[in-house]
């Protein structure tokens, strides 16, 4: 059983690496950030009708069987984000996960009403 004590202090660990990952993402490189701020419009129709839904990753995700082209568009979407996504964490040497996760947060709070979210525990909410 966690102490009091290591429980605050993983939480604070934890808040405080949130913390500085949001400095370090609100301080990005304009390319990066542009591409991550207009790129989920590629995804607003689909996602406004409930074919794509996004994770907590900051990863698209598909809602069931869906025609190809809007696979490819995920995959094409995905694929982008994966490589902005690296090049932030390799340049704030930070996990790729946390800088995913940082991104999610982003995308969440501009995706449009009726946007699907998968959390980490494998529940959808809509927004």
């Amino acid at each position: 059983m966690s102490s009091p004590n290591r429980s605050s202090n993983r939480f604070l660990s934890l808040s405080l690496l949130a913390a500085i990952l949001s400095v370090l993402l609100a301080l990005a490189e304009p390319s990066s950030v542009a591409l991550a701020q207009t790129q989920p419009r590629l995804l607003d129709a689909p996602r406004v009708a409930g074919q794509v839904g996004e994770r907590y990753d900051g990863y698209a995700v598909a809602r069931g069987a869906v025609a190809a082209d809007i696979a490819a568009l995920i995959e094409r979407v995905n694929a982008e984000r994966r490589a902005v996504y690296a090049q932030r964490a390799a340049s704030d040497k930070a996990p790729i996960e946390a800088v995913g996760k940082i991104y999610a947060q982003q995308i969440m709070q501009s995706a449009p009403a009726g946007t699907w979210f998968l959390s980490e525990t494998g529940q959808w909410s809509r927004r």
